[in-house]
């Protein structure tokens, strides 16, 4: 099975979503989210469109690098700035010196503290994802690769990006603090809500096309076939993990994903986007096993993968990064011209978008 690894960077160098070129789609007056000149914090549809535009402002602050461009010919500064916020700084990979990810802060004017800011956020932590470019390709894709070894919490980009969100938390508090990222940078972004949360700190997230490496299944269009092999998979899955976890029971007092069930993040997927669209079956598949009697089969399932049981069993360190809990699941159900649309950020700020969305709680 070949996988296609990271996410198609919005600036790459072909025509792409709506048609629009390149150069285009980095210049937030002609693509970005203009109709939101007044933010309403307490519609989800704003919100998740400032998070979505401040993920952009982090790929065009390393595309502005990448073409050196500076003062008035960078583009990156309207994807914050539109919103009021002020670019704090930028997180640099210490192996290619790319800017991967930004800290926010929230600086709204005067004028605006009539409206409702009582659910904005202080400080925004926007991881960006995979840019297919000379400059920054290799070490993304290896990133990618860490991703699907289960190994993105042995990086040193991410211990950067922990850092920077402990050290943001620690001076401001978890309730005034987002983190917000898209394909590898929403993988980034996961990591260190899970991380946080681990510590009883729960941060507000915003998961656009996070990956979820898997057979796809959810491509398949046969509801039966489907949730057979769902089903097939739980039982194959919790029948590892039971053999290699012997001691699961004993030694483990509290459910580790219970632990970690108050941690509800937003995950954006688009069914067309074959990298993020196995969420959709993953938390629904819950239910289902719960309605037919095999929920406890589930619960165990649901905490592993055949993957990471595999490596466990050679003596190395692994915990799928894309198993989690909880989440408010959110999908576009608007449709796409191609993979590279359904996976893009753009679609999550377009004022016509078709979703559903539902809230997947861990008991």
């Amino acid at each position: 099975m070949q996988w296609h690894l990271g996410g198609y960077q919005e600036a790459a160098a072909a025509t792409g979503t709506y048609g629009i070129m390149a150069s285009e789609k980095e210049d937030f007056s002609l693509s970005g989210p203009l109709h939101l000149a007044i933010v309403d914090w307490t519609n989800a549809h704003h919100r998740r469109s400032v998070a979505a535009s401040l993920v952009q402002g982090v790929y065009i602050l390393e595309r502005d690098r990448q073409l050196k461009r500076q003062g008035p010919q960078a583009l990156a500064s309207p994807w914050w700035e539109f919103f009021h916020f002020q670019l704090l700084r930028h997180l640099v990979d210490d192996v290619d010196s790319s800017i991967f990810a930004a800290i926010y802060e929230f600086k709204p004017p005067k004028s605006h503290y009539h409206n409702s800011l009582d659910e904005s956020p202080r400080y925004v932590i926007a991881f960006r994802g995979t840019i297919t470019k000379p400059e920054s390709v290799s070490r993304d894709l290896e990133l990618d690769l860490h991703i699907l070894r289960n190994g993105l919490h042995q990086t040193s980009r991410f211990e950067i990006a922990i850092q920077a969100v402990r050290n943001v938390v620690a001076t401001v508090g978890e309730s005034n603090v987002w983190l917000a990222g898209h394909s590898l940078g929403a993988a980034m972004a996961l990591l260190a809500g899970k991380t946080m949360a681990k510590t009883g700190i729960f941060l507000q997230a915003f998961l656009f096309n996070s990956p979820f490496f898997s057979a796809p299944i959810e491509r398949i269009k046969d509801e039966r076939v489907k949730h057979g092999l769902r089903i097939a998979s739980s039982v194959i899955t919790a029948g590892l993990a039971f053999a290699t976890k012997k001691s699961y029971h004993n030694n483990r007092s509290v459910d580790p994903f219970a632990a970690l069930s108050a941690w509800i993040p937003f995950l954006f997927v688009n069914p067309g986007d074959h990298l993020c669209s196995e969420y959709i079956g993953y938390l629904e598949h819950r239910k289902k096993m719960d309605d037919i009697g095999i929920g406890a089969i589930e619960r165990l399932a649901t905490q592993n993968s055949i993957g990471g049981l595999l490596m466990s069993a050679m003596g190395r360190e692994s915990e799928p990064l894309h198993l989690i809990p909880s989440a408010n699941l959110i999908v576009n159900l608007t449709p796409c011209q191609d993979f590279r649309e359904a996976h893009g950020i753009h679609q999550w700020w377009r004022p016509d978008l078709n979703i559903k969305s539902k809230l997947y709680n861990y008991k």
